[in-house]
């Protein structure tokens, strides 16, 4: 909040705010009015989302280095939304649907952030996050072709669009063709060896004065057109679409709220105030229903920008309103010459920043770690590109609960072995063949929340592994179970009796105090007694040793 930082803001940090902010800027601007394009919205609509939303984050927001405007997410989401219900729609049309949609969504954060629900942010795994993004970035990409090719395409479903490209490409325009390849070489030139370059305002800038001067229009090339010049207008909701676009917006909230977080996290250094979640929602609320009020589209903190503003040396939020000052200044006395940008440099500005949400290398690093997380974050991708973007979130969604669901159902359960000469117990497994085991003993050890979902699973595999050690004395070892829930504490006094019943005896073995408490409370306490409960894995090895022939 600015009361906070503005307290003790050193006059050192002036010069480098005000750099940090005209450098993010360089980059915000261009990137917003072509996400505007991929929303099919008028670009200065990308232009009025990197004023009100960001100031008001500045103001609010709790991290000192976010960047917060249009995202290449919330902008194919809004425009999966608007191609739904007014595929056709007129300007003002659009608009009108985007301010509602815009409010809803900034409701909807600001009431998360009034009933503390800044967890939910942590309802979307990270595999599944990643695979989400990347089909984002493939059907973002795909959008942009025809405007790279200089074609026109009946757009449709994904599948339907990849055909009709190709189908279109011998119909490619050379000259827009050559702009589309010039701007993006460009950008990956700049990008790769002069990173600190605003390459997008570059591009931009160079599409604009090739324009003018080889009067490209004349020659075939599409442009932007018209931008509307001074402040942005008030643009008034309609009220009667709400029912129809709750469910978008709140996927688009979800995504926005999960992106601002996640990146505000990313970025944030020793030294820097702690990010308050619902703090996060409130400002990301309420940028997003005050940028709607004055046709913005939804936003979000931006991973390129943000990068480019911490590294550009971001001291404080003051960065985040001379990126909003200096979009101010463009729609006051610069809105003109951007009329004059070719369309294709605007796509390739689109497919260059968009490309990065196609992560194969943090594919791989998943996959590395584990193979199941991995096909979910290509069930995610596959979610957004076959089933659309709204649909995708809902699919990224239900995978992470399943996700969620699969891990606490199958708790870890194994046997234990002793490392030959110490007193170390560890998981048997091929990779420790020589670690001890006792004839009669079962050494198996639960970890995590034990309760009504995986109770019956544990109680199976427990019964696995008595029954393939041959054993007669099973000892549980409860020390990585945290809590032990009244269905669980049931089925483990009834599955004691079974195994009583079988002639095998059950021990237990490491209580942590919480699960003790709960055992003491029942009948299983006195069942057992004290010389079945035992401290630790070692001290019940050493008692079985004792009593065994």
């Amino acid at each position: 909040m600015i009361a906070s930082w503005l307290a003790g803001y050193r006059k050192e940090w002036l010069r480098p705010d005000i750099v940090a902010g005209l450098t993010a800027a360089a980059v915000v601007i261009p990137v917003a009015m072509a996400h505007s394009t991929i929303a099919g919205l008028p670009v200065q609509v990308g232009l009025y989302s990197a004023l009100v939303p960001m100031a008001i984050y500045a103001l609010l927001g709790t991290s000192r280095a976010l960047s917060v405007s249009t995202t290449s997410t919330t902008a194919i989401l809004v425009g999966t939304e608007l191609g739904r219900l007014a595929p056709d729609g007129d300007t003002a049309t659009l608009l009108r649907i985007t301010a509602t949609l815009v409010l809803l969504v900034g409701a909807i954060l600001v009431g998360a952030s009034l009933f503390r629900l800044g967890f939910v942010a942590d309802f979307i795994s990270e595999p599944v996050l990643i695979g989400f993004k990347a089909g984002i970035g493939v059907v973002i990409v795909l959008d942009q072709v025809p405007k790279l090719l200089g074609i026109r395409i009946v757009k449709g479903s994904f599948l339907h669009n990849l055909a009709a490209t190709v189908q279109g490409v011998p119909k490619t325009s050379l000259q827009v063709f050559a702009i589309a390849a010039a701007t993006i070489l460009l950008l990956v030139v700049l990008k790769r060896f002069v990173p600190k370059v605003p390459g997008p305002l570059i591009a931009v800038a160079l599409g604009i004065i090739a324009a003018a001067l080889l009067g490209l229009e004349a020659r075939g090339v599409p442009l932007i057109g018209q931008v509307p010049q001074g402040l942005p207008s008030f643009t008034p909701p309609d009220l009667s679409l709400l029912t129809q676009l709750w469910p978008a917006a709140l996927g688009i909230a979800l995504m926005s709220f999960t992106e601002t977080t996640a990146i505000g996290r990313a970025f944030h250094v020793m030294g820097d105030p702690p990010l308050v979640a619902n703090r996060e929602l409130l400002a990301t609320g309420l940028g997003n229903a005050g940028g709607a009020l004055l046709g913005a589209m939804p936003t979000g903190g931006g991973a390129s920008q943000t990068a480019v503003n911490r590294q550009a040396g971001a001291q404080t939020q003051l960065a985040g309103l001379v990126t909003a000052g200096t979009a101010l200044l463009i729609m006051l006395f610069l809105a003109a010459p951007m009329g004059l940008m070719p369309q294709a440099t605007l796509a390739a500005v689109v497919v260059v920043n968009s490309i990065g949400l196609i992560a194969p290398k943090k594919f791989a690093a998943v996959r590395r770690v584990r193979h199941m997380e991995f096909r979910w974050a290509l069930a995610a991708t596959a979610g957004v590109v076959l089933l659309g973007t709204l649909k995708g979130i809902l699919a990224a969604i239900l995978l992470s609960l399943v996700a969620l669901g699969q891990q606490v159902a199958s708790p870890p359960v194994y046997a234990l072995g002793r490392k030959r000469g110490t007193n170390v117990f560890r998981r048997l497994g091929p990779e420790n063949p020589d670690d001890e085991t006792f004839p009669g003993l079962m050494l198996a050890r639960v970890e995590g929340r034990v309760f009504f979902l995986n109770a019956a699973r544990i109680g199976e595999r427990l019964r696995e592994l008595t029954a393939e050690a041959k054993a007669k004395t099973l000892a549980i070892d409860l020390s990585g179970v945290f809590d032990l829930e009244y269905s669980a504490l049931k089925a483990l006094i009834e599955g004691e009796e079974r195994l009583r019943a079988e002639g095998v005896t059950v021990w237990l073995v490491g209580l942590t105090p919480s699960v003790l408490e709960v055992v003491r409370r029942s009948p299983l306490e006195a069942t057992l007694g004290r010389e079945r409960m035992h401290f630790n894995v070692e001290t019940a090895v050493q008692r079985y040793l004792s009593i065994s022939p």
